[in-house]
């Protein structure tokens, strides 16, 4: 009876670890996914958490830190291709400085700089080669997007609607300085302006050379993500 037992006991036993073996196998990708993460992203503006505006468009503007559903924050978005995986990863950082000026409800002049030696994602080795190898941040702490011709807010509404504005100015990435126009959402929520959206970049435009890695390729193209709000 007992070798009976013990030999009920060994097959249970076995096909436990073949179950587990299967779901591991099964799951590998998803839990190598999770354990990887897909970076931190400045998100979109957050319509649903904005309120009807209670000053005029009008003023001297600049960055500040925005609520918890709309902070301020800018980055990056690009693919990162593995020899086995392909994934969208983001870093971003919340320091980020800037001004406007609105004079009849027309952007004069406008710029923000972002710190590029604090930008972070989900994993310090990707920020790490990030930003010693890729951005060279000790070399170029610094990318500013900066306001070239004025762009007409007036039709801004003051009820809290989201509305698009294109605007353009001179990126500058690396040291080096582009032009760009770009359609960017705003809008007006109680006593601050938000101002967000994604320019899309080729990072070689801006003299950004993926360093040469065993484990990974770095896409050429991706977006700079910008999320801002700015008080009087």
């Amino acid at each position: 009876m007992k070798s009976v037992l013990g030999n009920r006991k060994l097959v249970v036993s076995i096909f436990v670890v073949l179950i587990l073996a299967s779901s591991a196998l099964a799951l590998g990708p998803l839990a190598f996914s999770v354990i990887m993460g897909r970076g931190v992203k400045t998100e979109p503006i957050n319509a649903d958490k904005v309120h009807a505006a209670t000053t005029d468009v009008d003023g001297e503007w600049h960055v500040v830190q925005g609520s918890a559903y709309n902070y301020t924050s800018a980055g990056f978005t690009i693919d990162e291709i593995l020899p086995a995986d392909k994934r969208t990863t983001s870093g971003s950082t919340k320091h980020v400085t800037g001004q406007a000026t609105i004079k009849d409800g027309v952007v004069e002049e406008a710029s923000i700089t972002v710190d590029m030696a604090s930008l972070t994602t989900d994993k310090k080795v990707r920020d790490q080669n990030m930003k010693s190898k890729l951005f060279e941040v000790t070399k170029y702490p610094e990318s500013t997007f900066t306001l070239t011709e004025p762009a007409d807010v007036s039709a801004v509404p003051d009820d809290g609607s989201l509305v698009t504005v294109p605007l353009t100015g001179d990126l500058t990435i690396h040291g080096e300085t582009k032009n760009v126009t770009q359609d960017f959402q705003v809008v007006r929520d109680g006593d601050t302006i938000i101002l967000g959206g994604d320019i899309p970049i080729n990072r070689l435009d801006f003299g950004v050379e993926a360093p040469e890695m065993i484990a990974a390729k770095i896409s050429e193209v991706g977006d700079v993500n910008v999320r801002v709000t700015l008080e009087k």
